[in-house]
């Protein structure tokens, strides 16, 4: 419990993202899981069949917003940028954001899937590589109920350290009202690393999770 008051005091990450539509590559498809329904802890839950992964170009941004749906190929442990229909090695950091309620993403791991209802998507590409760094999206919650269980579910599906949630849910809980910003350790059981960084604020209405999804 020592550790965890340290680290609850942790400054928060920096993050930056921008929209710089630029493309070339058309979508490719893979016989993976298409879209299914919302779950009621944020994450999607996809069904069988094939899928067309999306672009992160101007066509590809403008049809995720208008289906409200995203899907990306990481089955390799990463995800470049050619894939997504961006130039390969630019620093082009695309950013989705739904003013309308929310789209589901599915990130097809190595390993396992990565699945959301949010409404911003951003990629981490401030680099000249030919791969994105870190996928970015965010899950909220009205509820410190509700938060806890999308805490919990994370551990079940990407393997997030489960003694670390549960101690932080229980510092939480026996202080409702306090603020706190702590990144529970990395689950992997994906392929991909998976950090929720939880940015929770008693005396808000809304509660914020932000997921990091990083090649291994």
């Amino acid at each position: 419990m020592k550790r965890l008051a340290a680290v609850l005091i942790a400054a928060p990450l920096m993050l930056t993202g921008c929209v710089v539509p630029y493309g070339r590559a058309t979508p490719s498809a893979t016989n993976a899981a298409t879209d299914g329904g919302p779950t009621p802890t944020g994450t999607y839950a996809p069904d069988a069949g094939a899928r067309t992964f999306s672009t992160l170009d101007k066509a590809g941004i403008e049809k995720i917003k208008a289906s409200k749906s995203a899907s990306f190929d990481m089955t390799t442990g990463w995800l470049s940028k050619d894939s997504v229909g961006l130039e390969d090695g630019s620093s082009q950091a695309p950013d989705v954001s739904i003013k309308d309620g929310t789209m589901s993403v599915i990130i097809e791991g190595p390993t396992g899937v990565v699945t959301a209802q949010t409404d911003r998507l951003r990629m981490n590409g401030m680099n000249t590589g030919s791969n994105f760094s870190e996928v970015t999206y965010f899950l909220t919650a009205q509820s410190l109920n509700e938060y806890t269980t999308i805490i919990r579910d994370g551990v079940d599906r990407y393997g997030i350290n489960n003694e670390a949630a549960e101690d932080w849910i229980q510092s939480i809980s026996a202080k409702p009202d306090q603020k706190s910003e702590f990144a529970i350790g990395t689950g992997t059981s994906t392929g991909l690393q998976v950090t929720y960084d939880l940015r929770y604020d008693g005396a808000k209405d809304t509660q914020v999770i932000i997921v990091h999804v990083n090649p291994m």
